[in-house]
């Protein structure tokens, strides 16, 4: 596997060098920590050049130095025996610069870490995380956790869920551990007298059919999934839920103390691909667990072809 880690110094992005650190990468791996610095008067937070510090450049270079030896240092506790360890500094906007690298290395995997600090704000995403996720052409995985001992997938039944359920199935890093598949049927809006609805009284039954409809479509989505990871060597079990998607898999992560909450999100091309599924997002923002977002593969295109080089390349493993 091909492992891209964004550090920045601060302590999110430690906790994602610590996770990075944590998870038992096959043989042959190759680790790349990066450290994105700005140029120019971005460097500085200045609009242009022209008004940043007189000792700009002297500034630029000590900033170069230290980022080289915090990425330095990070690479070298990542180190072990045949796995290969890189480190660099890369220039611009950290979200863009991130995106760019993680295509250029040709990443399998994205690690970045979930700015926030105190009991509220480290559940919300950073702005380079959440733009991380958005543009980078492989998953990412947005730490918040140190552990990588559990795992809930969630399972809808779309592409982007066989997508991310086939990332647990072929990366030997989800090997052993404790699986939860996760599916949530969507609750139509009841009728209630007080307001206004397009369901009439008489549509009782009917909307209690419905519920009940969608419940067992996802009790067999969430079974027949974890039936295929049982059967593929892992520890899996079914569990489903009715409401809201985002609220019962955040609930979920809570309840079962999950470490990742491993999801997939639609894989449009164009405009549509920049934009992630409310639901991903929703649970990015307030999961309590580190969160991997796979995309949908996108046939003929270039991340189909990755996945088949990847296949290759765990078979030859």
């Amino acid at each position: 596997m091909r492992i891209l880690i964004a550090v920045d110094g601060s302590t999110p992005s430690e906790l994602a060098r610590d996770l990075a650190a944590g998870i038992p990468w096959p043989p042959a791996s190759t680790l790349r920590v990066v450290a994105a610095l700005e140029i120019g008067g971005a460097l500085f937070g200045a609009p242009w050049y022209a008004v940043a510090p007189a000792n700009a450049d002297e500034l630029e270079q000590r900033y170069l130095q230290e980022l080289g030896e915090y990425a330095a240092a990070t690479a070298a506790r990542l180190q072990e025996r045949e796995r290969s360890v890189q480190s660099a500094v890369i220039r611009g906007r950290a979200a863009t610069a991130i995106v760019e690298e993680a295509r250029r290395f040709g990443a399998d995997l994205v690690i970045v870490g979930s700015r926030g600090h105190g009991a509220l704000e480290e559940m919300l995403l950073g702005s380079v995380s959440a733009e991380v996720v958005d543009h980078a052409p492989c998953p990412v995985l947005v730490a918040r956790r140190r552990q990588f001992a559990s795992a809930l997938l969630a399972d809808d039944g779309s592409a982007g869920a066989r997508a991310a359920a086939e990332k647990l199935l072929r990366w030997p890093i989800f090997a052993g551990l404790p699986l939860r598949v996760l599916s949530v049927a969507a609750q139509p809006v009841p009728w209630e007298p007080a307001f206004p609805t397009k369901y009439a009284p008489s549509d009782g039954d009917a909307i209690r059919e419905g519920r009940e409809a969608a419940v067992e479509a996802h009790r067999r989505i969430a079974t027949d999934t974890a039936d295929r990871m049982r059967r593929a060597g892992l520890s899996a079990e079914a569990d489903v839920r009715s409401g809201d998607a985002a609220h019962e898999i955040v609930a979920a992560a809570r309840e079962t103390g999950a470490d990742v909450v491993v999801m997939g999100t639609r894989g449009h091309t164009g405009l549509a691909r920049l934009v992630l599924g409310s639901v991903a997002r929703n649970v990015l923002h307030h999961a309590p667990c580190s969160v991997l977002v796979v995309r949908e593969r996108i046939a003929g295109g270039s991340r189909d072809r990755a996945e088949k080089d990847e296949a290759r390349e765990m078979a030859s493993a």
